[in-house]
């Protein structure tokens, strides 16, 4: 679970540097920007969930 997890957030960063190259090199001319930030927000909510469905399930626990 931990390695997905990471790499959830690898693709998550990699999509958010995506987004600013875009946002540099097209300055606004192409919808490239938006759909990245799209992505990003999609794979965010998807690791949340699954983080979530991890806790519930007892795959993820908490330390005291």
């Amino acid at each position: 679970m931990r390695i997905i997890v990471i790499l959830f957030i690898i693709v998550i960063l990699a999509s958010l540097g995506s987004a600013l190259y875009y946002m540099v090199k097209d300055r606004g001319a192409t919808r490239r920007t938006a759909r990245a930030l799209t992505i990003r927000i999609a794979l965010s909510i998807m690791l949340f969930l699954l983080l979530m469905l991890g806790f519930y399930s007892g795959l993820i626990t908490t330390r005291i």
